[in-house]
C-alpha cells in the first residue's frame, strides 16, 4: 500500500489549525504547515511535520508551496474583527486566499478546502434560520473583516465554477483549549473571568468545539462535493447565557445590566479610534462585533451534518470548561481573579 499523500494546512499554527494538524497526524497523514514568517510554531510537533514559512500576501512566495501535496486546507487569515490598518484584511483574507487557490491549482491538488466564517451569512432582514442556501451580498457585510471573508469565499466559489476542486466550509465560533493567539471569543471569555465585563449586550452566537471544526474540515475534504458550502455549527447561545455559565464555573457574578445598542456602538467606535491612533492595542469591543449582535445569527446545519456524515458533536459546555483551565495555565486569566474553574 502506498503512503498517504501530504496535506498542506495554511495557518496550521492557529487555533483551529493546530487541532487539525493533530488530527491529521493521528490518522498517519504527512502534514506540511504553511505559516507567516516569524510565527511561533514551537507548540506543534515540528519533528513530525514539514513547516514552510511564506507570506500568503505575496503571490510569488506562494509558488511551489503546494507542490507534492494532495490536499490543501486553507485556514490562514486574520480572524479578528479589528485591525489597526483595516486594509490588512483585504490583503490577507481576500488576496491571500486567491494566492493560495493559485498555488493549489498550480500543484494540481485533488481537493482544496477554503475555511470561511459564519459571520458573512447574516443578511439584515433575514427572519428564518441560516442554512447552506442563505445568500448575502457584499453590501450586507459589516466592516472590513466580513467584507474580506465574503470576497474570499466568492473567489473560492469562482475557482470551483472554473473547474478547481474546491469545497467551502463555514464554521461558527470555536471554543475549547489551545487558542494561543486569543481570538475574539477567547478574549471575551477571559475578559469576563478577569472582571472586565460589567454589563452585557443582547445578541446570540453559535458555538462549536474547535476539535469538531477540525474534524469537519477534514471530512469535507474527503467527502464534500466540489463547489458546495457546508455549515459547521452546533449550539446557539445568547451572550448573557454564556456569561451566566461562566459565572457558574467561576463564582464571578454575571452582569445584570443590559447595555443599549447605540451606547455599545459609540463606546466601540471610540475605543477603536484610541487603539488605532494612540495605543495600537486590540480593543475590548469592536464596532463590527457590536453590529453583528443586531443580525439574526440562528443556524440550521443539519443538511451539512447529514451530507458529511458528521456524528454527535461535543458539548460546548465541556469545551468552555476545559478552555478555562487552559487559559489559567497560560496566564490569560489573572492569578487571584477568583476565576478558578469548578
Amino acid at each position: 500500500m502506498s503512503a498517504p499523500d501530504t496535506v498542506l494546512v495554511t495557518g496550521g499554527a492557529g487555533f483551529i489549525g493546530s487541532h487539525l494538524v493533530a488530527q491529521l497526524l493521528g490518522e498517519g497523514r504527512p502534514v506540511r504547515v504553511l505559516e507567516k514568517p516569524g510565527v511561533d510554531t514551537s507548540h506543534l510537533p515540528e519533528d513530525r511535520i514539514d513547516v514552510v514559512f511564506a507570506d500568503i500576501r505575496d503571490a510569488g512566495a506562494m509558488r511551489g508551496v503546494a507542490e507534492g501535496c494532495d490536499v490543501v486546507l486553507h485556514l490562514a487569515a486574520n480572524p479578528n474583527l479589528w485591525a489597526r490598518d483595516s486594509s490588512e484584511f483585504e490583503r490577507v483574507n481576500h488576496q491571500g486566499t486567491r494566492h493560495v487557490l493559485g498555488a493549489a491549482r498550480e500543484a494540481s491538488v485533488r481537493r482544496t478546502v477554503y475555511v470561511s466564517t459564519e459571520s458573512i451569512l447574516a443578511p439584515p432582514r433575514n427572519r428564518g434560520a441560516i442554512t447552506e442556501d442563505t445568500v448575502t451580498t457584499l453590501d450586507d457585510m459589516l466592516g472590513a473583516y466580513c467584507r474580506s471573508k465574503w470576497l474570499a469565499e466568492k473567489a473560492a466559489s469562482e475557482a470551483a465554477s472554473e473547474g478547481d476542486p474546491v469545497v467551502i466550509v463555514r464554521p461558527s465560533i470555536p471554543v475549547g483549549p489551545g487558542d494561543l493567539r486569543m481570538g475574539p471569543p477567547s478574549r471575551m471569555i477571559c475578559d469576563f473571568c478577569n472582571g472586565r465585563i460589567k454589563a452585557y449586550l443582547p445578541g446570540h452566537i453559535d458555538l462549536v468545539d474547535v476539535r469538531d471544526i477540525a474534524a469537519g474540515i477534514w471530512t469535507a475534504a474527503e467527502r464534500g462535493e466540489i463547489g458546495r458550502p457546508y455549515l459547521l455549527v452546533n449550539e446557539q447561545w445568547s451572550i448573557l447565557k454564556l456569561f451566566e455559565f461562566l459565572s457558574e464555573l467561576t463564582g464571578r457574578p454575571a452582569p445584570r445590566h443590559r447595555v443599549p445598542y447605540h451606547v455599545a456602538l459609540l463606546y466601540a467606535c471610540a475605543e477603536e479610534f484610541v487603539c488605532t491612533h494612540i495605543t495600537g492595542k486590540m480593543p475590548m469591543a469592536t464596532a463590527t462585533g457590536v453590529r453583528l449582535t443586531r443580525r439574526p445569527l440562528r443556524f440550521d446545519g443539519r443538511r451539512s451534518a447529514e451530507e458529511l456524515g458528521l456524528g454527535e458533536l461535543r458539548s460546548c459546555r465541556e469545551a468552555i470548561r476545559e478552555s478555562l483551565g487552559w487559559y489559567e495555565a497560560h496566564g490569560h486569566i489573572r492569578e487571584g481573579s477568583g476565576a478558578v474553574a469548578r
